[in-house]
């Protein structure tokens, strides 16, 4: 038996940290399991007609994904669970699905490159129009959301990856509303303990449960959250029919991650912000983006409307892409590595990949924090910063 969902998203009050060690729990009964078990079985016993919200197949349905759709929905303040999909992506693709053919999509031009591959591959196959904006841009992305047709969706990343641009989601919310356009927020990289926008009236939540969700780099999952009970079950609908499921191991093995959420990203937040603040002053850096500095172009809109800055750090080396990659190669704690959320601290030159929008720098490193002991990293980072020659 779950909590109801309270004000503010909480579940009795009880704050976001708690909620996630808590939540999803098996029932209290004597002798019974702390944790939610695993269940191995492609199909269920059944026989006549079955009863609404029956298990018969696990494409529909499985009992293990239940407790971390419930746990998420928790955390994102929501009163209906969650939807575990196979990917980030394939929740990306999911959520989507709301543009019809020939439709408008708004999208922010510094959103994760393969969002950004899938929404042109709409416009190739499905004539939507897609129309790349700069998230941080209140205006230009209310006009470009009214007018001179509605948008038929506007997705928001904030911070987005991996420039780390911050959005006034309430005010684009309201905003999009206005022209009866909704509004889908990634909030992969804040997190629900950072943010929550379906509290700000955002209608769809995905994330990549890849990253911090799970926390290990060991799973590749994807989850919608919304609080509307018709788009819930269209997204639910679509994920049977298009077989976007998850296993029920890498669900088990999320939702485990999910009960330390709070400690990882307390840490890796507190180690980033430090980390920013030191580079911020290294002679062999030409730009430092985090919205923990002052001087960050985000910092007051996200201590607004965040709680914490984040794990994330854009970092400009001097010397161009080619001092950017030698940065790389002379780290030995630091994992060169793609994705991130990790326990373990890892970069990338993320214009290494041809499909990057090319409004990203050619050297920006994106750097993301583990939870390893700060001083550790600052000695392995500032090391492989001292290699490159002075401008």
């Amino acid at each position: 038996m779950h909590a109801p969902i309270g004000t503010g998203g909480q579940v009795h009050g009880l704050a976001p940290a708690t909620i996630a060690v808590t939540s999803g729990r098996p029932e209290r009964t004597p002798g019974g399991p702390v944790n939610a078990p695993v269940v191995l079985s492609s199909t269920y016993v059944s026989a006549g007609t079955p009863p609404p919200g029956d298990l018969l197949y696990a494409r529909a349905g499985t009992e293990t994904w239940v407790p971390f759709e419930r746990a998420l929905a928790d955390l994102e303040g929501a009163a209906l669970p969650g939807l575990v999909f196979g990917s980030g992506m394939a929740a990306i693709a999911a959520a989507m699905s709301l543009v019809p053919h020939g439709g408008r999509l708004v999208i922010a031009r510094h959103a994760y490159q393969v969002t950004l591959a899938f929404a042109d591959d709409l416009a190739a196959r499905a004539g939507v129009e897609v129309v790349r904006v700069d998230i941080a841009d209140t205006a230009a992305v209310t006009a470009a959301v009214q007018g001179p047709v509605p948008a038929s969706l506007l997705w928001v990343e904030s911070p987005t990856n991996p420039m780390l641009e911050v959005a006034d989601i309430p005010a684009l919310v309201a905003a999009a509303h206005a022209v009866g356009c909704p509004v889908a927020v990634d909030n992969t990289f804040a997190t629900p303990l950072g943010q929550r926008p379906l509290g700000w009236g955002a209608d769809v939540v995905v994330h990549s449960v890849t990253k911090y969700l799970a926390g290990h780099s060991d799973v590749v999952l994807g989850a919608i959250v919304v609080d509307d009970a018709d788009l819930r079950a269209r997204f639910e609908a679509y994920r049977t029919l298009h077989g976007s499921i998850a296993g029920p191991w890498e669900v088990w093995l999320a939702l485990r991650g999910l009960r330390t959420l709070a400690l990882r990203v307390g840490r890796s937040q507190a180690s980033a912000a430090e980390l920013a603040r030191r580079l911020a002053t290294h002679p062999r850096v030409v730009e430092v983006r985090h919205p923990s500095l002052p001087q960050d172009p985000g910092h007051s809109r996200a201590k607004r409307l965040m709680n914490g800055f984040g794990s994330i750090i854009g970092v400009r080396p001097v010397g161009g892409a080619g001092a950017a990659d030698a940065v790389v190669d002379a780290l030995r704690l630091w994992v060169p590595a793609t994705s991130l959320g990790g326990v373990e601290s890892s970069l990338e030159r993320r214009r290494r990949f041809a499909t990057e929008s090319l409004t990203v720098p050619d050297d920006l490193l994106r750097l993301s924090v583990g939870i390893e002991d700060v001083e550790d990293l600052w000695s392995d980072l500032s090391q492989a910063l001292w290699t490159l020659p002075e401008a």
